[in-house]
């Protein structure tokens, strides 16, 4: 068999067991179809995995911007946006070249530690959301597609969880002079009823960067040193 004859063959096989299985149709309108492309055959299943859960890593940090800016709309104004879709949209845009973003070379620690400054004038939610993006961007190597020579680290998986963890606590305890929230999260509506939208958000984060910390960890056969961030301190763990 030529090589020409053993791609058709395989593409023919991929095609098939495409049009198997029905789509997910997704409660926002989105489907599971994934759009099938050459480069597919360089994948294994762990690369597929990895790359879905990349992907939901972006979509929650997303709306958890959204949310925030929402919550939060003097900061979006003083970075000079029309609306907190707009400023939610300018964060994530690099991600479209990431390779080529100067986002990337950021220090996440330090910009994760600036929005809780008292002298800290600029958007808050920017700086916050910047920090963790870049920092799961870092958990994945920086990479944005993956394949079957493409390395993950499941030890900085799980230390991007437990950092996301320290930036939560110190999201919901950081207060001004005057006793107010530095950041508005989650609160109460006006029956008294919580509102723990952030904290579902934040877990649902911290729950996918653990859960495929575990998968490339049995993948590697290499164990994950466990750890915790010193809350009090800031000091995050190393990506």
């Amino acid at each position: 068999m030529n090589r020409t004859t053993l791609l058709v063959c395989l593409l023919t096989v991929s095609l098939l067991a495409a049009c198997s299985s029905q789509p997910i149709a997704r409660r926002d309108g989105s489907s599971s179809v994934r759009s099938f492309s050459l480069k597919e055959l360089a994948k294994s299943d762990i690369d597929t995995v990895v790359e879905i859960h990349q992907q939901e890593v972006i979509a929650v940090l997303k709306s958890l911007t959204l949310k925030l800016y929402r919550r939060n709309p003097n900061e979006w104004r003083k970075s000079g946006f029309a609306s907190a879709d707009e400023a939610t949209a300018a964060l994530f845009k690099p991600l479209q070249h990431w390779q080529l973003a100067q986002q990337q070379n950021l220090p996440w620690e330090t910009v994760l530690l600036a929005p809780w400054r008292a002298g800290f004038t600029g958007d808050r939610v920017q700086a916050l959301m910047n920090g963790l993006l870049v920092m799961h961007m870092a958990a994945f190597n920086h990479q944005t597609e993956f394949y079957l020579l493409s390395e993950v680290d499941a030890q900085k998986l799980y230390n991007a969880a437990r950092n996301t963890e320290a930036v939560v606590w110190k999201l919901s305890s950081a207060r001004r002079e005057s006793g107010d929230p530095v950041l508005l999260s989650n609160g109460f509506d006006d029956n008294g009823v919580p509102n723990l939208s952030f904290e579902r958000e934040f877990g649902k984060l911290i729950g996918i960067q653990d859960a495929l910390a575990k998968i490339i960890e049995d993948k590697n056969n290499r164990a994950i040193r466990f750890g915790v961030v010193n809350v009090a301190s800031m000091v995050f763990l190393p990506i």
